[in-house]
């Protein structure tokens, strides 16, 4: 019986689409591992799944190769052994013979997962896969395929973007996202697992919206326990993560893992130049894919500024896991229960709350429009920074929501436990924010100063004619 698919909706959309197509249907799905693709297709098309076979990570030709005819031998429910094929042409052959036998009218949906995996060097994969679609797959109109792959990066060069047998055959695409907060609800809810916002938050924090990683709460635990199980106990099903995440991604990950160990460090984010200067790499090639592998996984952002005319963007770390991670666990001598009770007692937590809780912000955008009552105006959303020339104050806002109404809201995003109070001093920072905003940008458009913080923020005298609307946490959750 198939698990209950929380959240997804466009997704699901989609592949409704596909099953009542009266095509063959080559379908891409794309998004870091953990996320949910293998479930998502597993559990949706439970009824029509015919064949699945998963590519393994580093194994040569020989073993993918019977790892197939293995995928192969549970389709047709044999118990004796297939013999495995010598090639991958060979392979197609085999599996258009069954494909064959069992297409009768009805719908039928084969999956190729970690396809990139699939692809070792000089096994002819990805051009036997390509001659075996144009020439067999894609004459027969109830057949469904779908390949899926973490590596982001390696389905757009190779699949979405072939210009070779894949060019433009690819008929849906499907990016899966991590959770957002309400879908992270839902699916703790469907777990048994019930805690108020703020708990929520603090998990949202240092797992992110990864489905695999949520599935290892347990029930009757608090946010505090959660983390302490699974990143500081000897055991704890996080604590090591990091270490394969990116290896299991990346081939030679060192300068992957070394963009996002510099930008963990820089809250307000880094220009390219900037990290390549920092990090000795060559303007080259690789050095770009590198960046866009990074960005197509999910695990870094690119910021374009507002209003600069030749819009040299930031990228920030915005992988809540990789933050945390790096922040508190990576060279902890001292782990062990109740670690975490103790850190979140010091000022490295405050500081890490405040910052990722930005990033939070900054991924539920369309939440916060919600909250504001302007989710059907269109908004460019963008960050801003002013570096001080000397004798000048520089500037730095959270959060720009720049509305086709010629107004903008300039948001200042404060994580507190309670009620955020803003004192005279903070009434001014904010005062001298938004002018240095007008007097370098020059925009003549209305500015509505916007609070979003967890509690909301206590009505006084600088609040008051100061403060035109506000986001608290909980709009986040819908």
């Amino acid at each position: 019986m198939s698990e209950t698919i929380i959240g997804r909706e466009a997704e699901k959309k989609i592949l409704r689409e596909v099953l009542e197509s009266k095509e063959a249907e080559l379908v891409a799905i794309v998004g870091r591992p953990r996320i949910g693709k293998t479930f998502l297709i597993r559990n949706y098309f439970e009824k029509e799944l015919l064949f699945q076979f998963a590519g393994a990570s580093g194994k040569n030709l020989k073993t993918q190769l019977s790892n197939f005819s293995a995928a192969l031998q549970m389709a047709m429910k044999l118990s004796v052994p297939i013999a495995p094929p010598n090639s991958w042409h060979d392979a197609f052959i085999i599996l258009s013979r069954f494909l064959e036998e069992n297409l009768n009218g009805e719908p039928k949906v084969i999956l190729f997962d970690e396809f990139p995996w699939i692809h070792t060097p000089k096994s002819g994969f990805l051009s036997a896969f390509a001659h075996w679609w144009n020439t067999w797959a894609s004459r027969k109109s109830t057949l469904k395929v779908i390949i899926c792959g973490s590596a982001a990066s390696w389905m757009i060069r190779n699949v979405l973007y072939d210009r070779g047998g894949l060019h433009n055959r690819v008929s849906q695409t499907i990016r899966l996202y991590p959770f957002n907060l309400k879908e992270t609800q839902q699916y703790l809810i469907s777990r048994g697992i019930i805690l108020d916002p703020m708990q929520l938050l603090k998990i949202y924090m240092a797992l992110g919206g990864i489905p695999h990683y949520l599935k290892k709460i347990e029930i009757g635990q608090s946010s505090n326990q959660i983390i302490d199980h699974l990143f500081f106990e000897k055991d704890g099903a996080l604590r090591k993560e990091f270490e394969v995440l990116y290896q299991s991604l990346f081939n030679n990950a060192g300068k992957h893992e070394a963009i996002v160990k510099e930008l963990s460090k820089k809250q307000i984010g880094m220009s390219r130049s900037e990290l390549i200067s920092k990090l000795n790499f060559t303007t080259g090639g690789t050095t770009t894919q590198i960046f866009d592998e990074l960005e197509e996984s999910g695990f870094i952002t690119y910021y374009l500024p507002f209003g600069k005319a030749n819009r040299v963007g930031i990228y920030k770390l915005t992988d809540e896991y990789s933050i945390f991670y790096l922040r508190f666990v990576q060279g902890r001598r001292a782990t062990g229960r109740e670690t975490w009770h103790k850190i979140a007692e010091s000022q490295s937590y405050v500081s890490w709350c405040g910052f990722v809780f930005e990033a939070i912000c900054q991924k539920h955008v369309a939440q916060i429009k919600q909250a504001l009552g302007i989710s059907g105006i269109y908004t460019e959303e963008s960050t801003w920074r002013y570096v001080a020339k000397q004798g000048e104050t520089g500037a730095q806002i959270d959060l720009l929501l720049d509305r086709k109404d010629h107004s903008i809201n300039v948001c200042e995003i404060k994580f507190s436990k309670n009620e955020f109070t803003i004192d005279k001093d903070y009434a001014g920072e904010i005062d001298r924010e938004i002018q240095i905003f007008k007097d370098q940008t020059g925009t003549k458009k209305t500015i509505f100063p916007t609070m979003i913080t967890t509690f909301g923020t206590k009505l006084n005298i600088n609040y008051t004619g100061r403060i035109t609307s506000e986001v608290v946490m909980e709009d986040l959750f819908k």
